[in-house]
């Protein structure tokens, strides 16, 4: 495996990890609080989350070789309940870490159609990766933001790249079922 392929995992890896943080603690608000204006790129936790997901059926779709495109974003609140929510994106970042862990050098230089209203976008895979890691960061951390004004406190949400971190990912490694070796990619 190379330096690049590796790199990727981990990042897939630590996506499915922080969604599933973040969800976990999500599910723990009063009631009312998932769906309550907020003050952010989105006004609420509900559309935030949902957008994360649309986003990545987007992404995802077209890096597996699927024409998908706008029709991602149709419905734009697709799951309005939080355990639904929370399941279908479970569901997605595990699509994506599948992906990842398939990738060879070779195909992360290779073209990738994105079906765009009325046009075709091509780019890199390893760049459109890069971009939907850094889109799911970015959104990520409003809701994390948004969760401030609520009853729950955040959720640590930036300690699964690295062996230090370890005892910090116990948890969320034990729910979803996975190994640190896996997460550290050292069982390859």
């Amino acid at each position: 495996m190379s330096d690049a392929t590796r790199f990727i995992r981990k990042l897939a890896y630590a996506n499915l990890l922080a969604n599933d943080r973040l969800h976990q603690a999500v599910a723990a608000l009063e009631p009312g609080e998932f769906e309550a204006p907020r003050t952010s790129f989105f006004p609420s936790l509900v559309a935030t989350l949902n957008h994360i997901l649309i986003i990545d059926w987007f992404y995802v779709d077209a890096l597996a070789g699927g024409d998908l495109g706008p029709r991602a974003w149709e419905n734009r609140i697709p799951f309005p309940e939080q355990p639904a929510l929370r399941a279908a994106q479970a569901q997605s970042d595990r699509r994506l870490l599948a992906l990842c862990r398939t990738l060879t050098p070779e195909d992360l230089a290779k073209p990738v159609r994105v079906h765009r209203t009325g046009r075709i976008q091509v780019e890199r895979c390893d760049d459109l990766l890069s971009h939907l890691f850094q889109h799911q960061t970015h959104h990520r951390g409003q809701a994390h933001a948004m969760l401030s004004g609520t009853s729950i406190k955040p959720p640590q949400l930036d300690e699964f790249i690295v062996a230090d971190d370890a005892a910090s990912r116990t948890d969320v490694l034990q729910r979803l079922g996975l190994s640190e070796a896996e997460v550290m990619d050292l069982d390859r």
